[in-house]
Order: C-alpha cells, then sequence, then structure tokens
C-alpha cells in the first residue's frame, strides 16, 4: 500500500508536535482538550485512548528517526492492524482495518515505512541541533538539510558567517 501526500502530511504534523519555542520544548499535544481539537481536525476522533496512542507513537517514532530506538519499537503500534481487500470496479481495493483510536497511530508508521522504502533518507530530523521538527525532502536534490530555510536555515546560516568573520580571540 502506498502512502498519500495526506498521509505524509499526518506523519509530518504528528512529528512535528513537539517543537522548541524560545529553546522550550512544547508539546502541542499535552493539553487533553487541544490535543481532541488536533486530533479531529486531522481526522482523528479525538478520544483520551486515541490521544495517548498517538503521543507515544510519535515519541517511538521520533526516537527512531533519530537513531535513538530500533525500528522494532514501532511493532506494538501495528498489533491488530491488517488490510482487507474488497472488489472494486475492475479491480482489488484494499481498506486498513484497525481500531479507531489506532488508525492515526498505525497510519503514520504505515507513511513512514512507504517512505523509508520509496524514498530512504528524504524524512529526517532538522540539521540544526536546536531544532526538534523533522522535513520530508521533496526536492530532485535531497539535499534540503532545515526544517525551514527561513529559521533554521537563516539562523545555521549566520551563524557560520559570524563564526567566519568573528574569530574567537586568544
Amino acid at each position: 500500500m502506498e502512502a498519500t501526500r495526506e498521509d505524509e502530511d499526518l506523519l509530518l504534523d504528528v512529528l512535528n508536535s513537539t517543537p522548541v519555542l524560545d529553546g522550550t520544548r512544547q508539546d502541542l499535544l499535552a493539553d487533553p482538550a487541544a490535543a481532541h481539537t488536533w486530533l479531529r481536525t486531522r481526522g482523528g476522533e479525538g478520544s483520551p485512548r486515541e490521544h495517548d496512542t498517538v503521543r507515544q507513537a510519535r515519541d517511538a517514532l521520533q526516537g527512531v528517526l533519530r537513531g535513538d530506538l530500533p525500528a522494532s519499537a514501532l511493532a506494538p503500534f501495528l498489533e491488530g492492524a491488517a488490510y482487507r481487500p474488497a472488489m472494486a470496479g475492475q479491480g482489488v481495493e484494499w481498506s486498513l482495518d484497525v481500531p479507531p483510536e489506532q488508525a492515526m497511530s498505525v497510519r503514520i508508521i504505515l507513511a513512514w515505512d512507504t517512505l523509508e522504502k520509496t524514498r530512504p533518507g528524504r524524512l529526517r530530523p532538522c540539521a540544526n541541533p536546536e531544532c526538534r521538527l523533522f522535513l520530508l525532502d521533496r526536492s530532485k536534490t535531497n539535499k534540503a538539510r532545515w526544517c525551514s530555510m527561513a529559521t533554521c536555515g537563516n539562523r545555521m546560516k549566520a551563524r557560520r558567517h559570524y563564526q567566519r568573520t568573528h574569530p574567537p580571540a586568544g
């Protein structure tokens, strides 16, 4: 099964739900009421169980992408998920069969898996060590380094320029 652009966007939204603002890591899913709205806006049911599952899957997937956890850490989130075939028109159509509270977690893990197989190395952490965001490089050259050229890219380039033009005293 191929991940859709919508699934890829959901994957990035979930991964990037822990930004660093003013030097402090935030969690956009920490508050249950805000998380309910966040999940519903992205096609989830917004239940407390879904909230917990998405946060746990997000944390595990961030660990996998940063190299802190093996991919096998994602296995518990796929338990009970299956694809169900059905005839549609002139072919077979597959639908994901999973409990509603697991659907979003399964979708993001499947989107990650599809990206790893079809476009390896395109989903990665921002190259700014102070940033906690991820990027999906859709460029031809696969050379994007920052989550945003306007923020992290500009900061890193300005920092390197300053270091070149202001050598340390001593």
